[in-house]
């Protein structure tokens, strides 16, 4: 029988290494062999093709498939990424206005929508949007049937779960973009205040993507000191009405990039493609997204970050 070593005993021979070092999930660690990898992007605006981009530049999939409603669009996008081959690290580009293109993707990335209008909530979307899922989810499903899908369409917790209820995935295949962007948007707003690298801050946007959307201000840490330690040992006045001005900045941050350029892009491209890495690289990394919230915190149903 293995015996645990006396320093990790504690009080009454308590082994502390399985108290504070029990793993979360009883799975094998990650496969050190990069296995080949499918990823898709559905609507090629402004935001999907940001996403194709970053994902090419970081190198996060073997192949990448594109669709979109509009053929013309769709292939000149399409060459417009292979004509750069000789930059880019190998990644096979396809497109088509057919779902089987799609066939076998580990990651489906759903971007296709209306564009939000300057002035125009998140929520005013849903409809048209719902509308088009009905054409997009059931045939990636189909394609895929092993995939994860990622929606990242407006307004997303709802989309993630009308998408979860029409591909019949497990809802832990089913996930929306949530408040990872939010949160970024949140740690450089912090950061860009105490003129520190945002890397360095830890902070957290949950509940809803947008307008009503939570900041979890006792979690807040910066280089892992926690926000109100350090301010106190910085010398930096608290003031709770400049906290409150970076949420409220945070929650007007899309609102603002669409009012001077007309849509939001590269951030949210950054943020599929961090989520994509994690996935497909199994990295266990934590984000906010959109989940089904159902039998926590007593919540009973729908998707949340």
């Amino acid at each position: 029988m293995h015996k645990s070593p006396s320093g990790s005993l504690g009080p009454g021979g308590l082994d502390l290494s399985q108290v504070f070092f029990k793993p979360i999930h009883n799975t094998a660690a990650p496969s050190p062999t990069k296995r080949h990898t499918k990823i898709s992007v559905i609507g090629t605006g402004n935001v999907g093709m940001a996403i194709a981009q970053t994902i090419l530049t970081q190198d996060l999939a073997d192949e990448l498939a594109l669709v979109d409603a509009k053929a013309d669009k769709l292939r000149g996008e399409m060459l417009d990424l292979q004509h750069a081959a000789a930059f880019l690290p190998r990644t096979k580009i396809q497109a088509s206005t057919d779902y089987s293109v799609t066939v076998g993707s580990d990651l489906c990335i759903v971007t296709a929508g209306a564009r939000q209008i300057p002035g125009e909530s998140r929520l005013n979307l849903l409809q048209r949007n719902v509308n088009l899922f009905e054409k997009i989810i059931p045939p990636l499903a189909k394609y895929s049937p092993d995939s994860i899908l990622m929606i990242v369409s407006n307004p997303v917790d709802v989309l993630t779960y009308i998408a979860w209820k029409l591909s019949g995935f497990p809802s832990n295949r089913v996930i929306g973009s949530g408040t990872n962007l939010d949160s970024s948007r949140f740690r450089f707003l912090i950061a860009d205040h105490l003129d520190v690298n945002a890397q360095d801050v830890q902070a957290y946007i949950v509940g809803e993507h947008g307008d009503s959307s939570v900041a979890l201000w006792s979690s807040i840490s910066v280089g892992g000191v926690p926000i109100l330690t350090f301010l106190d040992k910085q010398q930096i006045a608290y003031e709770k009405e400049t906290l409150e001005n970076i949420h409220k900045a945070v929650v007007d941050s899309a609102y603002e990039v669409i009012s001077l350029k007309g849509y939001t892009s590269w951030a949210i491209g950054y943020s599929a493609a961090n989520l994509a890495r994690s996935i497909l690289r199994d990295q266990r990394k934590i984000h906010p997204v959109s989940v089904l919230a159902k039998g926590f915190y007593g919540i009973d149903g729908g998707m949340s970050s």
